[in-house]
């Protein structure tokens, strides 16, 4: 019998149909919009992404080969997903990279209450996470609030439609309101961000033992499945790629070069001692953690780097970077694109990108290679942040497509790169959770070892590798000299600007 896996991306719905052995028999893929009305928002209207979620499960649903014995399913996290008391939205999704509560952040930041917190919870805050949101939507839209009933997320979206229960996955739930060690909602967080009113808006905490709820009626009709079938809610989309591409013991990190470039370790044991950045999730392995930093921009910045020197394949900008040297002639790119700044492994809600070094010298192919070298740099960084030494990096996502990104890992970091069998790792990692949940493994060290498959491993060119030391430290240097200055970009971005000028960027945007 099949196991029907969806994974809810922020800009791609996936649904997955798994045999016995963990080998994908079908997948359907349904883009959504992300909706950008205003100067750092980022919403996605609700039952859009339930809409294609009924489409993929559909198309794989209406073509299976076997029946299918569960349904298991993750998504992208934080953001905040309001409904009301008759469990209908009460307005768009606030994403995970909107930044509308930017100034609530650096404020909160101000106070030192993002490093109390972090003490509780081991999460840092950001503009995208649900207690800003929620903060922001008290000050500019009490309407809204006060006709909720549910503070979701993406998953618990899903539950809700699927099962027609409210609940918050436990990795979900992590940031900003749980006590990471307790794995409950701690009451001094609430305090510390001045929000006690918010308590009435958190759905209860499922996690290890509590993932399973069982398939609605209404649901089953639309997907074409049969009532009462044994949904999983597995954590979400980071924690579960991590299960799905089998870095599950410490050591064995995980970065996913996706719409965030998010790279996670491992861990047994909470440690907020040090430096607060990040997030500290339940791992989906009982009893365990995953150190996770995750920054605001991934590939969407190759995407807009495509643009900007006119390419139009997606394996384009691999294959000029390659045509350079390495280290770009000396050309550095700053990838901190989103309008909301950076979360990880450094919080600045103004940090800016840039292209440092360049001269009528450079090429196209500079550019590129500057690239995908400034996104290689970010990742080493969070591996260094984390404090837990790498033996391996598995790597996923749309970016792990190019070859060429593969090797530039392995030679910036040092360590070896492995990519997996499977096309979709949240989904295969939803399937790990439902093995797990459902009794059919005994741990999920035990099912990653029998169903996770490698497709390749890159290994570090010793020469290129000690380049890149060094590289990496002139990146860094040129990071550190350009963060004086975003705080005069901010200002200058905020001045006033004649109506006629404003009138014609807009007429020829």
């Amino acid at each position: 019998m099949a196991v029907l896996c969806v994974d809810a991306g922020t800009t791609v719905v996936k649904a997955v149909l798994f045999d016995e052995e963990g080998r994908e028999l079908r997948v359907a893929r349904q883009a959504t919009q992300v909706r950008r009305g205003a100067p750092g928002f980022s919403e996605q209207d609700m039952d859009g992404v339930w809409d294609a979620v009924v489409h993929t499960v559909r198309a794989v649903v209406d073509a299976r080969l076997e029946p299918v014995r569960m349904l298991a399913f993750t998504g992208q996290g934080d953001g905040c997903w309001l409904v009301g008391p008759d469990g209908r939205p009460t307005g768009p999704a606030i994403l995970w990279n909107d930044g509308r509560a930017c100034d609530i952040i650096d404020r909160w930041e101000a106070g030192g209450v993002l490093d109390a917190a972090f003490k509780i919870n081991g999460n840092y805050g950001f503009a995208g996470t649900s207690g800003a949101i929620l903060a922001w939507l008290r000050a500019h839209d009490r309407a809204r609030l006060d006709a909720s009933h549910q503070a979701l997320y993406c998953g618990g979206w899903l539950f809700l439609r699927l099962t027609g229960e409210y609940a918050a996955e436990e990795s979900d739930a992590a940031s900003p309101f749980l006590d990471i060690r307790t794995r409950a909602y701690a009451p001094e967080i609430l305090d510390l961000l001045g929000m006690p009113w918010a308590e009435r808006l958190l759905p209860g905490v499922r996690g290890d033992g509590d993932r399973i709820g069982q398939l609605r009626p209404l649901a089953a009709t639309e997907l074409r499945l049969p009532a009462g079938l044994p949904v999983v809610m597995a954590p979400f989309d980071i924690p579960a790629t991590a299960l799905g591409i089998g870095a599950v013991t410490p050591g064995q990190a995980c970065t996913i070069l996706g719409t965030t470039l998010s790279t996670a370790t491992p861990v047994t044991v909470v440690d907020t001692s040090g430096p607060p950045a990040g997030m500290t999730l339940p791992s989906g392995v009982p009893g365990g953690y995953l150190r996770s930093l995750a920054t605001m921009a991934g590939i969407e910045a190759v995407g807009w780097g495509m643009k900007l020197i006119g390419l139009d394949k997606p394996d384009g900008i691999s294959d000029l970077a390659h045509t350079a040297d390495a280290g770009a002639d000396g050309l550095f790119f700053l990838p901190y694109l989103s309008p909301a700044g950076e979360r990880a492994p450094f919080r600045d809600t103004r940090a800016r990108g840039s292209l440092s070094g360049l001269t009528f010298e450079h090429t196209r192919a500079h550019i590129a290679r500057a690239m995908l070298e400034g996104m290689s740099y970010v990742v080493r960084e969070c591996l260094e942040f984390s404090g837990v030494r790498a033996t391996e990096l598995r790597i996923t996502g749309g970016g792990a497509n190019s070859e060429f990104w593969c090797r530039l890992l392995a030679d910036v970091t040092g360590v070896p790169t492995m990519r997996s069998a499977d096309s979709e790792l949240g989904a295969k990692g939803a399937y790990i959770a439902a093995l797990v949940a459902s009794g059919a493994e005994p741990s999920a060290r035990a099912a990653a070892e029998r169903h996770v498959r490698p497709r390749d491993v890159f290994e570090p060119d010793e020469k290129r590798s000690a380049l890149y030391d060094e590289l990496y430290a002139d990146f860094l240097a040129v990071r550190d000299g350009t963060r004086d200055q975003w705080e005069r970009l901010a200002v200058s971005r905020a001045r006033p600007r004649p109506a006629d000028e404003t009138g014609s960027r807009r007429s020829s945007a």
